[in-house]
Order: C-alpha cells, then structure tokens, then sequence
C-alpha cells in the first residue's frame, strides 16, 4: 500500500513526510500520516468551536428593545411603495395607515422575537377611485348640471344643480372653488387621487382637545 504526496494536503508536514518516504519504513510512513490527519481535524474542531463561542457572544451583546415603543435613531424605515393606481402607499387602510417594514439599529433586536425587523405604521390617506383631475373638469365643464357632485357621492346636490343650472351658474363657481382647494371631497370621507410626489392641500382643524404645546420660546 503506497501513499503519494498528491493524496495529501499540501503542507509542510505533509511535505516533510513525503520527501522522506525512501527513509522510513512503510509501516512507520502510514503511521506518521494518520497521525497528521488527526492533528488536522481536531484543529478544524477547535475552530468551529471557537467560530461558535464567538457568534454567541455576539449574540449576547444584543438589546432587546419594545419595538412599539422607539425612539429616533434606533430604526430606519424605508420609503414606501406606492401603488401606481392610489398613489399611495401599499396597503393603505381606511384607517389611513400602511404597514412599512423597518429595521433596528445594530445591535438591537425587538423583545420576544428577537429579530431586529418590524413592522411601523406610516400614514397615508385612504382613496376609493375619486380622482381630483376629473373632479376638478367635471366641475369646469359639466358643473351646471350637477355632474361633479354626482361624481363626489352627493346625488340629491348634484340633482338640484341639474334642475337649477347650476344655481344660476353661481353654485357651479363656488364648486369649482371648493373642489380645486379641496375643501369638498368624495362623500365616503376618502381622499383624492393626486400624484403622490405632486401638491395637495392639508386642511388642519381644532377642536375642543386640541391644545398648544407650550415652548420656551414663546
């Protein structure tokens, strides 16, 4: 039984053995060759060993953090995907939210899952298919008769417009100034339709809970 140096890797041990060969007996040859070996994978195990005592320890230095409750800095969300149809973001709900998914900080991860990605809400504004552009010329050139607000959801309006022209043209140019600031909307309480990177109109309002955060400045 013969073992050639091509069998073996190419170290200097192996080399040291095999350049000897003609100087040791075939017995004491294998002998030192199986030996070799041995010494080979019990370095590979001490490796893996250590390798894996380390990735624990990494593991260990993480944070768990309550993933509802963040502060800036400890997450980064990316834009969202907005729906060429909507235009807005993927998911949106009535409720005018849409899930992102986000991702922690390093060496964060969230508290049970032990993960370092989550799911946010980001705001959105919920549409039904009511298009601003259209509103907005249907009121231009159809407004006399009703048909914008047909459009928008308000039939019995829309049908005293169509039996008053208009209110004598007068209601159709304080629709038309109504649409375009989007003070009148769609009748379910949804939003138009506008370019999502393009401009609209927020409209802010207060109420009785509404207050004023008081700052030193003022």
């Amino acid at each position: 039984m013969t073992t050639t140096c091509t069998a073996l890797p190419r170290t200097y041990l192996c080399r040291y053995f095999c350049i000897r060969k003609e100087m040791l007996p075939e017995r004491v040859y294998l002998l030192c060759t199986i030996t070799f070996f041995a010494v080979f994978l019990s370095c590979q195990a001490a490796d893996n060993l250590v390798n894996g005592n380390s990735s624990s320890a990494t593991e260990s230095n993480n944070f768990t953090v309550d993933c509802l409750n963040l502060r800036m800095g400890q997450y980064r969300c990316p834009e969202p995907e907005i729906d060429p149809q909507t235009q807005q973001p993927k998911g949106c709900t009535d409720e005018n939210k849409a899930k992102v998914l986000c991702t922690l900080a390093e060496g964060l991860v969230c508290n049970g899952s032990n993960v370092n990605t989550f799911y946010r809400d980001a705001p959105c504004k919920y549409t039904n298919g009511k298009s601003f552009e259209v509103a907005l010329l249907l009121s231009i050139f159809l407004g006399t008769f009703g048909v914008d607000r047909f459009y928008l959801g308000y039939p019995a309006i829309g049908l005293v417009k169509l039996c008053t022209l208009g209110f004598l043209f007068l209601g159709q140019l304080v629709d038309i100034i109504l649409i375009a600031t989007q003070v009148v909307g769609p009748a379910d309480g949804s939003h138009y339709i506008i370019n999502y990177f393009g401009q609209g109109i927020t409209v802010l309002r207060t109420d009785n809970e509404t207050y004023k955060v008081p700052r030193e400045d003022w």
